[in-house]
C-alpha cells in the first residue's frame, strides 16, 4: 500500500510514449485540484478503473506499452479494498512480477505476503523497484539497508535472491525509469525498463490443451455477452466448440478480440474478450474454465495438494474451511484430511496422518470444494495447479495440486 506501483506504471506508459505528455498534464492538474499533487501518473491506471466501472472497454486492467523488445501487458489492479484477491488473480496471470519497496518504509507484512504469493503462483524471478529514492535524498546506505531486508525476505520463501534484480528509483521524478540517473551515481545496474527487457521470454504452453480462466463477463451493445480472460494454455480460434465448467455449458466461438481488434487466434498469455454462440451473461460466471468441448476442463470432486502454511493464529486441522484462491475462482474448501507433514526444505515426509499442522509447515492435505470447482493437477497444467488460501482477511496457506478426483 502507498509503496508507488500505479506511479511507477503510469511512469512506465508515459516513458514507453504509451500515454502522451498532455494527459499526464491533465492529471496533474486534476490531482492538484483534489489536493493530491504528485498522484498524476497513479492516475493514468485509476482513470481506467473508471473506465472499467463504465463498462466501456474489454481491456479492464490490463494495459500494454511496448519497446523495442517486447510487447507487455502490464496487470494492474489499482484501487480495490480487496485487493490480494485481486492481487493473487493478477499474479496468476503473470509470467513476471515487479516488486515496488518504498526506501522510506521499507519491507512491510503485505511486502512478505506479495512475495510469498509471486513464488507460490509460479513467478520465477523478481524485478525489485527500492522506490521512493527522492524521499531519502538518494541515500546508498538506505538503498543498502532495504535491499537488505529484501534479501532476507526472498530467501524465507526460497526464492532464489542471486536471480533479482534491485534497482534504486523513483517512479515520481523518473529516477532510473527508462534512463539512468545522476542523482545515485553509486549504482551502475540496469533500469527498470532494461531488467524488463531483459527478462527471458516465456515459452508458451501451446501443446497443452486449451485453458482459459474467465475474469469478468459483460454484455455489449452491438456484440452480446463478452467473457473476458487470459489463455493460460493451448489456442483458441474463432469457430472452435468450448466447453465453460463447472457452469458446464457450451458452444461455438464467434469472434475473439485482443486490444480492441478481433484477431483469428489466441495463444498463452494472451488477454482477451470473445463471443461463444448461444451464451448468455447468466450462464457462466469468473472463475470458470474454457477448454474444448472434447476435452473439457476437470471439476474436482475433491483434490490432494501440497500446501504451505505460512501464516495462521492457532493450528489447521482436518475440517477447516477457508477459501481457496485458485486462477480467478475463489471457493469455499474442507481440509478433509492431512495426509502427511513434509519437510518445506527437503520435501521428506516428517510425519504420516498428524493431528494439526501449523505456520512454518508443509504438508500433503486432501481437499473437498463446497461449491464445483475448477482445477487441474500442476504436473499437467501448472498454470491452473496453484493456489492460495485465504482467511480472516489474510493468506494463510499457498500450494499446488497434486491429483484431483473428477466429479460426476
Amino acid at each position: 500500500m502507498d509503496h508507488g506501483k500505479s506511479t511507477l506504471v503510469g511512469r512506465l506508459l508515459f516513458e514507453t510514449g504509451s500515454v502522451p505528455e498532455h494527459v499526464i498534464e491533465q492529471h496533474r492538474e486534476e490531482a492538484e485540484e483534489k489536493g493530491k499533487g504528485g498522484f498524476e501518473f497513479a492516475y493514468v491506471m485509476d482513470n481506467l478503473a473508471e473506465e472499467r466501472e463504465r463498462g466501456v472497454t474489454i481491456d479492464i486492467a490490463h494495459q500494454e506499452f511496448e519497446t523495442d523488445t517486447y510487447n507487455y501487458t502490464i496487470v494492474d489492479t489499482p484501487g480495490h479494498r480487496d485487493f490480494v484477491k485481486n492481487m493473487i488473480t493478477g499474479a496468476s496471470q503473470a509470467d513476471n512480477a515487479v516488486l515496488v519497496v518504498a526506501a522510506d518504509d521499507g519491507v512491510q507484512p503485505q511486502t512478505q505476503e506479495h512475495v510469498f504469493l509471486a513464488r507460490t503462483l509460479g513467478i520465477e524471478e523478481l524485478i525489485i523497484g527500492v522506490n521512493k529514492m527522492d524521499l531519502v535524498d538518494y541515500e546508498q546506505n538506505t538503498y543498502d539497508e532495504t535491499v537488505e531486508e529484501v534479501k532476507g525476505l526472498l530467501k524465507q520463501v526460497q526464492f532464489d535472491s542471486d536471480n533479482a534484480s534491485f534497482i534504486p528509483i523513483s517512479a515520481f521524478e523518473g529516477d532510473n525509469i527508462s534512463e539512468h540517473s545522476e542523482n545515485t551515481p553509486w549504482y551502475d545496474g540496469e533500469t527498470i525498463l532494461e531488467a524488463l527487457n531483459g527478462l527471458p521470454e516465456p515459452s508458451p504452453p501451446t501443446d497443452a490443451p486449451l485453458r482459459l480462466p474467465i475474469q469478468d463477463v459483460y454484455t455489449i451493445s452491438g456484440i452480446g455477452t463478452v467473457p473476458v480472460g487470459r489463455v493460460e494454455t493451448g489456442t483458441m480460434h474463432p469457430g472452435d466448440m468450448v466447453s465453460f465448467q463447472p457452469s458446464d455449458v457450451g458452444g461455438e466461438v464467434k469472434t475473439i478480440e485482443m486490444h480492441h481488434e478481433e484477431v483469428d487466434m489466441a495463444g498463452p498469455g494472451d488477454n482477451v474478450g470473445f463471443n461463444v454462440r448461444g451464451i448468455g451473461k447468466d450462464d457462466i460466471r469468473r472463475g470458470d474454465v474454457l477448454g474444448p468441448a472434447d476435452d473439457p476442463p476437470t471439476v474436482a470432486e475433491t483434490f490432494t495438494a501440497q500446501i504451505v502454511v505460512m501464516q495462521h493464529p492457532s493450528v489447521i486441522t482436518a475440517g477447516y474451511t477457508p477459501v481457496f484462491h485458485a486462477h480467478t475462482a475463489q471457493v469455499a474448501c474442507t481440509i478433509e484430511e492431512i495426509n502427511k507433514k513434509i519437510d518445506p526444505s527437503s520435501g521428506q515426509v516428517e510425519e504420516e496422518n498428524p493431528d494439526f499442522i501449523q505456520s512454518g509447515d508443509a504438508a500433503v492435505v486432501t481437499v473437498r470444494p463446497q461449491k464445483p470447482f475448477s482445477i487441474e493437477p500442476s504436473s499437467e497444467i501448472p498454470e491452473l495447479g496453484s493456489f492460495a488460501v485465504r482467511d480472516m482477511g489474510q493468506t494463510i496457506a499457498a500450494g499446488k495440486v497434486l491429483s484431483v478426483t473428477e466429479s460426476e
